[in-house]
């Protein structure tokens, strides 16, 4: 439907989901998580949690001159997780009364009961500090479910059309998301939290179409990373102001040269490396997939096990150091506390090129603490929402910066024979996470230090630590750029979570390309 229609029939759908519960620091909440603490103490658990949390989600998108979808929802209601006999057990409900928490605070303990017989090594929890009343906000300007929906809705669609006036642009697809996850957390380990974290994507795609033969091209806004911010960010990005160059380099590609296959110095934009980040350092630093708990769903990992690899594989050069955290401003996964009441921290995962320690919750510690002599959790505790069971979930896993101050132009010059990747595109990777193959968005060839033109059916393919290994050039702090994942997901029942990755540009030599495009003969 075009911009009047959607507007007509849909603004008092949005005016209805506007209607908000009580705050998450009202004093009725917090009596509600002390009563569902004692029902659980009562009932026989050693330890428990509980979280109540509210959940809000809002999308808008357009296609050319028309809206074609949007979505409000929420949730809310109260989950509570309990310990007894070193076992595990949770329940949850949307219901907020005292008589509904206390009723799910002994229906956890009755699980956890049950689990006893089916559990090999009991839980053991690493140590938290105390909190008595804690509180954090993602660090939005702008609260972006108090932005009227008409004007994202515009925004979009002048977005959309200063796209369609590049000539050779035929398709535009353009959207908004945002997120709200506000949450009290109380356990037993006399730990009171309340949260308010904010997500934000905005992002566009242009196709180019070459009817005479047969090809299309796309680009879509791959420097627009998704953050934990509020609107500001949607302004910032500009998609109307971009929407051009996007549209312009979606036409180029029509016209690229395709790639020769064979081997190349790939000189990698952030916007690109953070996807190869994710896959082939995030995921295999997962502790609960090192030791084969995920391995039904998401894998295992090549990195294990750890008492042969922790100080001893070598992932890569000895500059590279990378690095866990959820206290980046903006992150995805910046937050105060974790879902274990942890305080995060930041860590090296790679110190000096070497693999040095992995992600974990608090009762993930004891499972390495003879190899890392570490007692305490590095705060990697996540649910999507009240309703599901926190589990190990990655942080902010980032590459950092080299000494030297070089930038993506610093790296290109340095480089003889080369492409220049922007952007992430398909991409695929083993369960184990070693061998893979990364596309991207556009790519450039690079002869003599110079960009010499455009390129187009290209991946790269390479074992995780060769091509780590391959990294030879780094850019400097002031090249560092976060980028990341709205939606990641883990765990049988599924759930995702959103994650940063930040890094500068890198070089690495002598990494085989193949050609992807289909045989025109």
């Amino acid at each position: 439907m075009d911009r009047r229609q959607f507007l007509g029939t849909t603004a008092a759908g949005f005016a209805a989901a506007a209607v908000l519960p009580p705050p998450q620091a009202d004093s009725a909440i917090r009596d509600l998580c002390l009563h569902a603490l004692d029902a659980a103490k009562a009932a026989g658990a050693g330890y428990a949690d509980v979280r109540i949390g509210r959940n809000r989600s809002q999308s808008v998108a357009t296609r050319e001159r028309r809206v074609t979808g949007a979505n409000e929802s929420e949730t809310y209601g109260c989950g509570v997780r309990v310990l007894v006999d070193g076992a595990w057990g949770f329940a949850a409900s949307r219901e907020l009364t005292r008589d509904a928490v206390a009723h799910i605070a002994r229906s956890a303990v009755a699980q956890a009961r049950a689990n006893r017989r089916a559990t090999r090594r009991p839980v053991v929890l690493a140590p938290v500090d105390p909190v008595a009343d804690g509180r954090w906000q993602s660090p939005i300007e702008v609260d972006p479910f108090k932005v009227p929906i008409e004007d994202k809705i515009d925004l979009l669609l002048r977005a959309n059309e200063a796209a369609l006036a590049v000539p050779g642009a035929r398709f535009v697809n353009s959207s908004m998301a945002f997120f709200l996850q506000e949450k009290t957390y109380a356990s037993t380990d006399d730990v009171f939290t309340v949260q308010h974290i904010y997500r934000c994507l905005p992002q566009m795609s242009v196709t180019a179409v070459d009817p005479r033969a047969g090809d299309f091209q796309s680009r879509n806004s791959a420097e627009i990373a998704p953050m934990g911010l509020g609107y500001e960010w949607v302004t910032r990005a500009d998609l109307i102001g971009n929407a051009p160059r996007w549209a312009e380099e979606a036409v180029q590609k029509l016209s690229a040269k395709s790639v020769e296959a064979g081997s190349y110095d790939l000189v990698l934009d952030p916007h690109h490396l953070f996807l190869t980040i994710h896959e082939s350092i995030a995921h295999p630093t997962e502790l609960d997939r090192v030791l084969g708990y995920e391995a039904n769903y998401a894998g295992t990992s090549f990195a294990a096990p750890p008492e042969a690899v922790l100080g001893k594989l070598k992932y890569g050069p000895e500059f590279m150091q990378v690095q866990g955290d959820r206290a980046q401003p903006g992150s995805l996964s910046a937050c105060g506390w974790d879902d274990d009441g942890v305080a995060p921290e930041t860590y090296r995962l790679i110190r000096n090129g070497i693999l040095v320690d992995y992600q974990t919750t608090r009762d993930q510690v004891e499972w390495i603490r003879p190899y890392t002599g570490r007692t305490r959790s590095h705060g990697c505790s996540y649910a999507e929402s009240w309703a599901d069971v926190q589990f190990q979930r990655m942080p902010n896993i980032s590459l950092l910066p080299g000494e030297r101050d070089l930038d993506v132009d610093d790296l290109i010059a340095a480089t003889d024979r080369g492409i220049y990747i922007i952007g992430r595109g398909s991409y695929s990777i083993d369960q184990q996470r070693y061998n893979f193959q990364f596309g991207g968005q556009v790519f450039y060839e690079i002869s003599g230090g110079k960009i010499v033109g455009m390129l187009k059916d290209v991946a790269y393919q390479a074992r995780t630590t060769d091509f780590w290994n391959s990294l030879d050039l780094l850019g400097g702090p002031r090249s560092y750029t976060l980028n990341g994942s709205f939606n990641d997901g883990k765990g049988q029942p599924s759930q995702s979570n959103a994650v940063s990755h930040g890094c500068p540009p890198a070089r690495f030599h002598s990494v085989n390309v193949i050609n992807t495009g289909r045989y025109r003969g």
